[in-house]
């Protein structure tokens, strides 16, 4: 049945008007995007295959490539390219929230651009945002990059890049791509190793959140790791 023929209290688009984007679920949201269906399915239906076949995660499909998108059954490339886009626009989005404000203030936009960033990765990724005297962002550079279970973190490196960016504390962040955001023993010697070599040049390190599937990400200083 097509969105159309559905009482027009239940279409999403007329849902969205009424109780605002943040009742919808992310099916709906998505088949919003997607304006209609193929044969035999609605929008919506369409919005579930998509979702179901990356996992029912949202940041998986944010990380797919135009591809796999575009493979999906209704799909196709046209789509596939217009969805990329609308999950570019949304990281942007969050990182214009974060430029020029101070990001010990605004953790929520900091997390947010985090799993948008690296929770949808198969891989694992060691990360970091730089920050000025007022805790203001000046950079994200992803630092090291490694396999499905571990990567290596060189501590001299992390301080030259330090340097290069004249940075005066950092956030530091890394994913799991396990999707358990629990810290291993491995990464709070990592984070305390960091903590000291950037000491010496006086750069403080604030933060480090383990980004791991749609959770909220684990942070170091919530945990008393720092």
């Amino acid at each position: 049945m097509a969105i159309t023929d559905w009482p027009e209290h239940e279409r999403p688009r007329e849902r969205l008007l009424r109780l605002g984007a943040a009742a919808l679920s992310d099916a709906e949201l998505l088949a919003i995007f997607l304006r209609v269906g193929v044969r035999g399915k609605s929008a919506v239906d369409l919005a579930r295959d998509l979702l179901q076949h990356f996992g029912n995660d949202l940041t998986r499909l944010a990380e797919a490539s135009i591809k796999d998108i575009a493979a999906i059954p209704g799909m196709g490339p046209a789509k596939g390219v217009q969805l990329k886009a609308s999950l570019e626009m949304a990281r942007r989005a969050l990182a214009t929230q974060m430029n020029g404000k101070d990001l010990l203030s605004s953790p929520a936009a900091v997390r947010d651009w985090l799993t948008l960033k690296l929770a949808g990765l198969g891989y694992e990724v060691f990360g970091a945002l730089w920050l000025d005297t007022k805790n203001r962002l000046i950079a994200w550079e992803e630092l090291f990059r490694g396999t499905l279970s571990q990567t290596s973190v060189f501590p001299r490196e992390v301080v030259k890049r330090a340097l290069a960016h004249n940075a005066a504390a950092v956030l530091l962040c890394h994913n799991h791509p396990s999707g358990v955001a629990e810290p291993s023993q491995a990464d709070e010697l990592l984070t305390q190793n960091l903590k000291q070599a950037l000491a010496l040049v006086d750069v403080r390190v604030l933060d480090h959140f383990i980004v791991a599937g749609t959770a909220r990400p684990l942070s170091f200083a919530e945990r008393g790791l720092l």
